[in-house]
């Protein structure tokens, strides 16, 4: 959404919005001029607005869509302003249940390295060396000038469906947003959709060996491109991001880039320089107790497993021998209590864990789950779990029962990073990493 203003600026538009409380993404927005409400209420709805664009995550009821409604203003989900945009442009979407932030900034560094000056819509804040932006911490657009745009397409209620792919990444398919798809086969039928959408001409670039992947691929029509054939290479260079899921998201920014020409040395030097984006195994600062301190975005079991293995990759790299601690935030009820032996299973690979109590977002009070009842479920894989009240309690553990060589991961797509800024981290600019080559 904080994109789409962005590009609504850029062309000199009036722009205001509405949030349910005020963010870095916000206040950066505010600064560019944006009038940004922290209350939902009709009077923000101004005579003189001409387009409403809301997320899917707004119920029908909001008193901001019922009063545009009214008014007879169009109303556009943020789908399909995005799918408008898209129809107009060679657009190269990045889908897949993970990985597709990741992937979607890789690309977009990838080919403004390539002086393709791509229009680059993600979601998360780039941290390219490439871009001068307004943002101190980084930007979700890039407005370019060529007909190329790269975009993060999302599953959730089928919102991919509303874009025109030329090229379309799939970088994986799992369970997730079981509120919304019946089961996987379920899933697996909106992707066989969004595949479908590529022409002839066009390319579908994924793992295509994968059997979760077959079903969506018996009816595309474009040329199909296998990812995985790239990751020897990849590997060999290594990456500044840790992790095996990070060497198998550049390969598929590999076969991108071969497909549309770019110099394979330009590539494969871009990925070696890119250094991730917000939220995304990003640097927080170091606690006084020496403790080092990350922020993930991982909010699904497989996600999690991956931001466990590529921290304790980073720690014996680095050559770290305290304790590995996740700080969990689950994010839906829905999620939590569907994928709770997951969830148990996956996070009890960290040496400790503290659960925070569960982010609703969109979703209504469940008492039938709760951050307690997960921790009973870690508890009989790692009995070193426990679930926590409130983030200062979080942080006031973790400042008494972490030292030198210990890495704390909050975990999360709600606002566990906040826990970070009640330790009071020694500070760090936006955009600075520990980082070193991961290979392996």
């Amino acid at each position: 959404m904080s994109a789409l203003a962005r590009m609504f600026l850029g062309e000199g538009k009036q722009v205001s919005g509405s949030d349910r409380a005020s963010s870095f993404v916000t206040e950066e927005l505010e600064k560019l001029g944006v009038k940004i409400f922290y209350q939902q209420v009709a009077e923000n709805i101004a005579p003189d607005i001409d387009l409403v664009v809301y997320t899917i995550a707004i119920p029908d009821d909001n008193p901001e869509l019922v009063t545009a409604h009214t008014k007879g203003i169009t109303c556009l989900t943020y789908p399909q302003a995005l799918g408008l945009i898209s129809a107009e442009k060679y657009t190269i979407a990045i889908a897949g249940t993970h990985g597709k932030t990741t992937t979607t900034a890789m690309v977009a560094e990838m080919m403004l390295a390539a002086d393709l000056s791509p229009t680059v819509v993600v979601g998360s804040l780039l941290k390219s060396k490439s871009v001068d932006d307004a943002f101190s911490g980084g930007t979700n657009f890039i407005a370019g000038n060529s007909e190329y745009l790269v975009v993060e397409a999302c599953e959730y209620q089928r919102s991919f469906l509303n874009l025109s792919p030329k090229i379309a990444v799939i970088t994986n398919i799992d369970n997730d947003h079981l509120d919304y798809y019946k089961d996987l086969v379920d899933i697996q039928s909106a992707f066989a959709e969004f595949a479908s959408k590529v022409p002839a001409d066009g390319f579908v670039i994924c793992d295509k060996n994968d059997p979760r992947l077959k079903p969506v691929l018996a009816q595309a029509k474009a040329t199909i491109i296998d990812y995985k054939k790239y990751f020897e290479k990849i590997s060999a260079f290594g990456l500044t991001v840790p992790g095996r899921h990070n060497l198998l998201n550049a390969s598929a920014v590999l076969a991108v880039g071969e497909t549309l020409q770019i110099d394979e040395k330009v590539a494969i030097e871009a990925l070696r320089d890119f250094a991730g984006t917000w939220r995304r195994f990003e640097f927080k600062g170091e606690m006084e107790t020496g403790a080092l301190v990350y922020d993930d975005y991982a909010h699904h079991p497989t996600e999690l497993e991956a931001t466990l293995s590529g921290a304790r990759e980073f720690m014996a790299e680095r050559e770290m021998t305290g304790k590995l601690i996740a700080v969990f935030q689950p994010h839906l009820y829905s999620r939590t209590k569907i994928l709770k032996e997951d969830f148990a299973d996956k996070l009890a690979l960290a040496d400790e864990i503290i659960l925070a109590p569960i982010y609703a977002a969109r979703e209504p009070a469940d008492p039938t789950i709760s951050s307690e009842i997960l921790a009973g479920a870690i508890a009989v894989k790692n009995p070193n779990v426990r679930a926590l009240t409130s983030f200062v309690e979080i942080a006031e553990a973790l400042k008494t029962e972490t030292g030198e060589g210990d890495l704390i991961m909050t975990i999360g797509a709600g606002d566990i990073y906040k826990v970070g800024e009640e330790m009071k981290v020694n500070p760090v600019r936006n955009g600075d990493f520990h980082t070193l080559k991961v290979t392996k």
